[in-house]
C-alpha cells in the first residue's frame, strides 16, 4: 500500500488525472497477466491432479488422484456450510465437466466511508489485485448478490463456484514452480477470503505496483459526482523508480 503522506494530503483535483493513469496501467496489468495465465492453462489444468475424474480425450495416468480427491473432498465440508447452505456430502460429477479456462475476478470489498456531513457504503475494487479461478457460472460478484438475495440461486452453479475456487488451490500447490514463475513476473500468489463468502479462501493474484484508498473526505466527493457507490483504488505511481528487478536481485545475491 501507499505511504500514509500520499493517502491523506491527496487533492481532488488531482483525482481525475490519477484515476485515468491508474485505470488505463490496470488494463495493462490485467492483459498482461491473463495472456500468461493462457499460456500456463495446460499446466494448471484440474486433471493434473484429478486424473481421470475430469473427462478428456486424452487418457493417461494421474498418479495420487485419490489423495487430490481426499483433500478436496475435506475442504468442501470445511466450508460449504453458511453462507452457501450446500449439503455436506461431496458429488465426484461435479468434476466431470470442470471447465478448465482460468478466470480472473476483480478484487472488490465494501468499504464504510464517512465524514461530518455524511456516511455511505461504497464498492471498493483493487486496481492491482484479482481473484483467479476456472470458469464457472457465476463471478465472484454475483455470487455474492446471490447469497444476499439478489439474484437466482441456481444451486449447481453455487457448487460448481466452491469446487473450482479449492481444485485451483490444490493444482498451484502440487505445482509451487507456478507460483515463482508468475514472481518473477512481478505478480504474488496468495489466498485471500472475500467479503461476504464466508471462509472460503481464493486464490489471489496482485501486482507488485502498490495501491491505496485516499480519505474518505475524496471517496465521498468522488461517488457524489458519479452518482454510483463505487471507487477504485488508486496506483501509487511514486514507486515505480524504486521497483526492484527480482532478476538483478538473484544475481546481486548471488555475488555477495
Amino acid at each position: 500500500m501507499a505511504d500514509e503522506n500520499l493517502r491523506e494530503n491527496l487533492k481532488i483535483e488531482q483525482l481525475a488525472d490519477l484515476r485515468e493513469k491508474t485505470e488505463m496501467v490496470s488494463q495493462l496489468l490485467q492483459n498482461q497477466l491473463k495472456g500468461y495465465l493462457d499460456t500456463l492453462r495446460p499446466l494448471l489444468a484440474p486433471r493434473r491432479i484429478l486424473g481421470n475424474y475430469v473427462r478428456s480425450s486424452v487418457k493417461e495416468d494421474i498418479p495420487d488422484t485419490d489423495v487430490a480427491l481426499k483433500r478436496l473432498r475435506e475442504k468442501y465440508k470445511e466450508v460449504c456450510g453458511k453462507p452457501f447452505a450446500l449439503p455436506a456430502e461431496f458429488d465426484e460429477s461435479v468434476l466431470a465437466d470442470m471447465d478448465n479456462r482460468l478466470e480472473l475476478y476483480p478484487w472488490e470489498y465494501s468499504h464504510e466511508a464517512s465524514n461530518e456531513r455524511e456516511k455511505k457504503t461504497i464498492t471498493v475494487a483493487s486496481p492491482v489485485k484479482w481473484a483467479l479461478s476456472y470458469t464457472s457460472g457465476y463471478t465472484v460478484r454475483q455470487l455474492r448478490e446471490v447469497l444476499v438475495g439478489k439474484r437466482e440461486r441456481r444451486q449447481e452453479e453455487v457448487r460448481q463456484f466452491l469446487v473450482n475456487a479449492m481444485v485451483v488451490q490444490l493444482v498451484l500447490a502440487k505445482f509451487p514452480g507456478t507460483n515463482q514463475l508468475l514472481k518473477d513476473l512481478r505478480y504474488d500468489i496468495g489466498l485471500d477470503k472475500c467479503q461476504g463468502l464466508g471462509d472460503l479462501p481464493l486464490v489471489t493474484i496482485r501486482s507488485s505496483l502498490p495501491s491505496f484508498r485516499p480519505s474518505d473526505d475524496i471517496i465521498l466527493a468522488a461517488t457524489r459526482l458519479s452518482g454510483v457507490p463505487a471507487f477504485i483504488e488508486l496506483i501509487d505511481f511514486d514507486v515505480l523508480s524504486n521497483l526492484e528487478d527480482p532478476f538483478k536481485t538473484k544475481i546481486e545475491a548471488k555475488l555477495r
